[in-house]
């Protein structure tokens, strides 16, 4: 199979998260990518109706290339719990939904947090917590041409969530090796060893170098 290369220029980050955005944005810095996310451009979010993180990450994409007319890259990436069958898995998200009274719903990771904790002490003391997060990365063209890569960071969940760094269930989790949560590190320290990280090392060696 030959891999298509991005060339400098616009690319659409096909997503609405401002955390996720940002962490794109610093990863993509060096490679004269000019990044611009789909909430700049006023493009709707696609209802996430795949049952893997992959079709999640492809039907944002296409979704983002389609209204774009620009190659756009899409991110799915999600918290996965051995203890729990693999949940919240491709749920993650919604995990943290809420129905706020104004504005619609919202995300509240404070309660997705709460919520695996209490099914893991539901399990007992001695419950494994071991846990890892995963990411796709996909980069879709508007021809309907897509590049795909999957990174990982194994880990454990921790409670009570601890730092203010990092989003989602950053707070919860520490990464192997190290004593400090994902949220306690220096953005630039979790950029390194990140599951977004590593998929993006793989994206790298395909469609830049």
């Amino acid at each position: 199979m030959t891999h298509r290369k991005l060339q400098p220029g616009k690319l659409v980050i096909a997503s609405h998260n401002a955390g996720k955005v940002r962490e794109i944005r610093a990863l993509l810095a060096p490679f004269g990518i000019e990044p611009i996310s789909a909430g700049e451009l006023g493009l709707p979010e696609p209802e996430e109706t795949g049952t893997s993180f992959a079709e999640n990450a492809l039907l944002k994409a296409h979704a983002s290339a389609q209204g774009s007319g620009l190659p756009a890259l899409a991110d799915d990436s999600g918290l996965c719990v051995a203890a729990l069958g693999g949940a919240p898995g491709v749920y993650t998200a919604d995990w943290a939904e809420t129905q706020q009274f104004e504005g619609g719903p919202g995300r509240d990771w404070y309660m997705a947090m709460g919520k695996v904790e209490g099914k893991l002490a539901e399990l007992g003391t001695d419950a494994d917590r071991s846990a890892y997060f995963v990411c796709i990365l996909a980069i879709a063209w508007p021809d309907g041409h897509t590049e795909i890569f999957e990174g990982r960071v194994q880990g454990s969940l921790t409670w009570p969530p601890r730092g203010l760094l990092g989003f989602g269930y950053d707070p919860v989790f520490v990464p192997e090796g190290r004593s400090e949560t994902f949220a306690e590190l220096d953005p630039a320290e979790k950029h390194a060893m990140s599951h977004r990280a590593d998929a993006f090392r793989q994206l790298v060696a395909t469609v830049f170098s």
